[in-house]
Order: C-alpha cells, then structure tokens, then sequence
C-alpha cells in the first residue's frame, strides 16, 4: 500500500507476546498489532486482528477494498472466508501435521482438519476459476489475508501432499503469482531473523 512501517519481530519463543508492551497493543497475545502515529483526527491509533488491521488500511489508503458497497461487501465477506475458516482451518491443520500433533497415535483430529482444509481449498479453487484474483481483476485485501496461508500450508506446514494440493490447479496458479508480488517478497523476509554477530 505504500505506506512507510517499521516492523517488530515477536517471538514466541520467548513469549515477547506475553510482554506488557506487546498485551498493550494486542490483549489477545496474539499477532499481528499495529500503531499507527497519524491515526483518526492525527492521533496514534492501535489496532490488533489481521482482518480489521486490513480494512483500516485500504480504507486509509483507499487502496485494495473497492468504494463500490456491493463489490467493498463482496470483498470483506471473501476476508471473512479467511478469517473464520482457512486460517483456523489450516493453522489446525499445521499442529496435527508438523508440531506436537502429529505425534498423537490418534489420527483423527488431523484427518478432520485435512478434510476441511481440502474443502476450503476446493471453494477457493471454485472461485478463482476465470479470475486473477478472489475478486476478479483487482487484488485485494482478500488476497493478502488468504494466500499467506495458503503459502503456510505448502510450505512452513508442508502439507502440500497430505491435502492433495495438485487438485487445486487455480489455488496453486494465483498462489505463484502471489509470491512473486514485489511487497509479498519483500514481506516474506521480514522480520529478518538472521541472528546478529
């Protein structure tokens, strides 16, 4: 969106979320959290969620979420898809598959979030037939929610075979050319965890 940030690496490693700075921005210990210094009426302004830090960046912007009311709607409800099913969805899916779930000898929780998962990705698949992006031409905050997972769960998760991800031959076209978005390169190096000497 072009707008100048400084970003702050935090690690749950060592719990930073669980600092007081950290639950100041963002009570649910989670990220992402964002301030901004020229908030509403030039004030600082804290915001935490993804979905709501996205929307109030597009529309600080007016970039990435349309001023048309059917197609703005559209658009928050295909962030709203992400919000409430493929990031729980898929993060579900990570810890039965990569972390300590996938040492239960029960494989049912992660056969459920499998199949989920490869539901999600049919419907998303469904949609981006015939279109560059989840809402046509134009890329959108529905985009940057969405495909960071969905790059999650091939790669970080690597649960690209678990999840048949060969069947979803639109999820994986737009999904390519995501990654090669100049700011989703950039963004995928940040925070830079290269350990200082």
């Amino acid at each position: 969106m072009g707008l100048p940030y400084e970003p702050h690496l935090v690690s749950f490693d060592t719990q930073d979320q669980l600092t007081p700075a950290s639950l100041s921005l963002n009570p649910n210990n989670k990220i992402p959290a964002i301030v901004d210094p020229h908030g509403p009426d030039g004030e600082a302004f804290a915001l935490f969620e993804s979905g709501a830090i996205l929307i109030y960046l597009a529309e600080k912007t007016g970039l990435c979420l349309s001023a048309d009311p059917a197609l703005r709607y559209e658009t928050i409800q295909w962030l709203m898809f992400q919000m409430a099913g493929v990031g729980p969805m898929f993060g579900q899916l990570g810890f039965f598959h990569k972390f300590a779930g996938k040492d239960y000898e029960d494989k049912r929780p992660r056969d459920r979030y499998v199949a989920e998962s490869r539901r999600l990705l049919a419907v998303l698949d469904r949609r981006l037939s015939g279109r560059a992006w989840i809402m046509g031409d134009d890329y959108s905050i529905a985009d940057i929610a969405t495909f960071p997972w969905v790059n999650n769960l091939v790669g970080f998760y690597g649960a690209r075979e678990i999840v048949g991800f060969d069947d979803f031959p639109e999820v994986a076209r737009v999904l390519a050319v995501f990654v090669e978005r100049p700011a989703v390169v950039r963004g995928l190096k940040i925070p830079n965890r290269t350990p200082s000497t």
